[in-house]
């Protein structure tokens, strides 16, 4: 089966699910409702992936919609990306870095998606010509890298991912470029089965400037025979391949669980690059996000199980400030650094904050107290 047609053929409506999974008629409206709100695609082989006995099924968990969406706490942008935008479909937050938002469409639209404002869904923060992205680029020397992501990128046609290589190619002072995808885990037959995206990509994969792709395997059971084809077809064309896991409360949140699967990533290839503590977003705060004690004894747990390579990975928080390492905590006082910053000034910095047992998130307010902050790291 081509990409396409899994595409074409991936279920969209809460009836098509109930004809795979048990869901009473009472939960049939309310889900009918999140999705009227937050679209569902599951790509065939996605589905296959889930047991369709298991009402907990992590691998369901990320796929299909929960009556727990209909929780309103959080926000739809936790990490400031409106006050970053400098067109539309283009931020920059940190000073070496520019993000494009390439498209608001998946392959499959997870459940804990951190941008569920825009994906799946007619908005105004997408790229509307990637000419002017580019020049963008081209005026910002300090921008050496760009990361390509959406929605995700890989459901576009080839053809318009060749023209974004071919533009962003001759920028003198870009070292890398990035795709964000999910593709290699949700739909791999896009990866395996077009030999022209291949080709593509190892064109432009160079000794000089090599092409990443960054992925999000979040649960060992996703490591299959079609997605370990998918990454080593991109590493054998000169591509590296990164991981972001998020931790999520009922799909990785056992130490073994979380160590399995980067000991599993590390054994294919793929660098354990980021663990993110999960966002609080709307309609995902309440469903998947683990508080922040319980999220770093789990972290710290599965670290004791994981080999040199496989516990690369920073454990993270993607937050409105920039990037924050959550490093370490002794009883109530948790340990903090900046791992990359908004304000360059505060890249490096190590700060403390008292964590309640409930909380799952910094707010803007105990982030910022000059007062309890340390110097720039050596």
């Amino acid at each position: 089966m081509t990409w396409e047609i899994q595409l074409k053929e991936s279920i969209r409506t809460i009836q098509e699910v109930s004809s795979v999974v048990n869901i009473s008629s009472k939960e049939i409206k309310r889900l009918a409702h999140v999705v009227e709100r937050h679209p569902m695609r599951v790509p065939p082989y996605y589905l296959s992936l889930i047991d369709p006995d298991d009402p907990n099924d992590p691998v369901r968990a990320m796929a299909l919609p929960s009556v727990d969406e209909l929780n309103l706490m959080g926000s739809y942008d936790t990490s400031g990306e409106k006050d970053n935008t400098k067109m539309p479909g283009l931020q920059h937050k940190y000073p070496q870095t520019a993000l494009i938002l390439s498209t608001n469409r998946c392959a499959m639209y997870c459940r804990h998606c951190f941008r569920k404002r825009l994906v799946g869904l007619p908005n105004h923060e997408l790229l509307q010509r990637f000419d002017d992205a580019a020049a963008y680029v081209r005026q910002h020397r300090e921008v050496n890298n760009v990361l390509i992501t959406g929605g995700d990128p890989f459901v576009l046609d080839t053809s318009i991912i060749a023209r974004f290589l071919e533009m962003l190619s001759d920028i003198p002072h870009l070292s890398l470029i990035r795709f964000g995808t999910r593709t290699p885990v949700t739909l791999p037959h896009r990866i395996t089965h077009d030999p022209d995206l291949i080709r593509l990509l190892k064109k432009h994969s160079l000794p000089q400037r090599r092409i990443y792709v960054v992925t999000q395997f979040n649960h060992p059971r996703e490591i299959t025979e079609e997605s370990v084809a998918a990454v080593d077809c991109l590493i054998r064309a000169g591509i590296v391949v990164n991981n972001q896991t998020v931790l999520l409360k009922g799909v990785n949140d056992e130490p073994a669980i979380l160590a399995e699967l980067q000991n599993n990533l590390a054994g294919i290839g793929v660098n354990p690059y980021y663990v993110f503590q999960c966002r609080p977003v709307k309609r995902v705060q309440h469903h998947f996000q683990v508080p922040l004690h319980r999220a770093f004894d789990i972290v710290e747990a599965a670290r004791g199980m994981l080999n040199g390579h496989s516990k690369r990975f920073r454990f993270i928080m993607s937050h409105r400030k920039g990037k924050i390492e959550i490093v370490g905590k002794k009883r109530d006082e948790f340990f903090f650094k900046f791992h990359q910053a908004r304000n360059p000034a505060d890249t490096g910095r190590f700060f403390s904050r008292h964590i309640n047992p409930g909380q799952g998130w910094l707010t803007d307010t105990e982030e910022i107290d000059p007062g309890r902050m340390y110097g720039a790291a050596s």
